[in-house]
Parts: C-alpha cells; sequence; structure tokens
C-alpha cells in the first residue's frame, strides 16, 4: 500500500515492484486483482492522466505509447488511450506548441538550423512527420 501512497501506479508497474520485493506471483496478482477490484488501481485512468502529462511536455503520440509502456502500461491500453487523445487533438496541440517555443527559441538564426532544430525536437518526443511538415511550413516558413 505504501508503493501507491507514493504515487500513482499502473498495475504492470506494482506487479513488477512487488515480484522485484520477492512476492510469488499468485499472491502479486491476487493483490492486484483486489487492488482492481476495490478500484486503489485504474490503468485506464492512470494512462489518461499519464497522457495529459506527455502532452504538457510536448510529446507525440509515439513518445507517450513509449512513455506509458515504460510506467508498466499494458501496450494495447496505451495505444488506445493515446488514439482517443489523437482524434481529440491532443498531439497536434502539443507540436504546434513545440513548434513556437523552437521558433522563439531560434528566431534570426538560419532557416536551416531552425528547420533542423524543429525537426529533431519533433523527432525526440514522437511527433508523426506528417503534423510536423505542417507546424514547420506555417512557423518557420
Amino acid at each position: 500500500m505504501r508503493l501507491l501512497d507514493a504515487a500513482p501506479r499502473a498495475s504492470g508497474a506494482l506487479r513488477e515492484r512487488l515480484l522485484a520485493k520477492g512476492y510469488g506471483e499468485a499472491i502479486v496478482d491476487e493483490v492486484i486483482e483486489r487492488l482492481i477490484r476495490v478500484q486503489l488501481i485504474d490503468d485506464r485512468a492512470y494512462a489518461e492522466s499519464a497522457v495529459r502529462y506527455c502532452a504538457g511536455r510536448m510529446m507525440g503520440r509515439r513518445g507517450a505509447v513509449l512513455e506509458l509502456a515504460r510506467k508498466g502500461v499494458d501496450r494495447k491500453l496505451a495505444e488506445q488511450v493515446c488514439g482517443e487523445a489523437e482524434q481529440n487533438g491532443i498531439f497536434e496541440d502539443a507540436a504546434w506548441e513545440l513548434g513556437r517555443q523552437i521558433a522563439r527559441k531560434t528566431h534570426g538564426l538560419d532557416h536551416q538550423v531552425r528547420q533542423r532544430r524543429f525537426w529533431s525536437a519533433g523527432g525526440r518526443k514522437g511527433h508523426s512527420p506528417e503534423t510536423l511538415r505542417r507546424v514547420a511550413a506555417e512557423l518557420l516558413a
């Protein structure tokens, strides 16, 4: 329970932590099932919260999926939640915010340098090339 007091966790991350502490798989599975039943663990709510956090860090869909998987969220659920967020335009907004930030920071530099820095940042953060093209065409033209 102290693991859940420190921060919300996905069931996968909690499972890994408990197994690493030496608990048996059967006991860990039973504990996780019970915590899900009493709604102390909700992987979907955790994933949605993590996606909002990723968008705040100006990450794209690919970056958010990788971050969720790293935090112990099931890959299928991560894809589903990120797909919903993408349909709502969350990652598009994040790409535009990243573009505005890069445009401010690189104002006055050579056009090629500005483009390279934006594409590098967008790639690292997991944005799609199509989205990056649209943003770059408008903000860095």
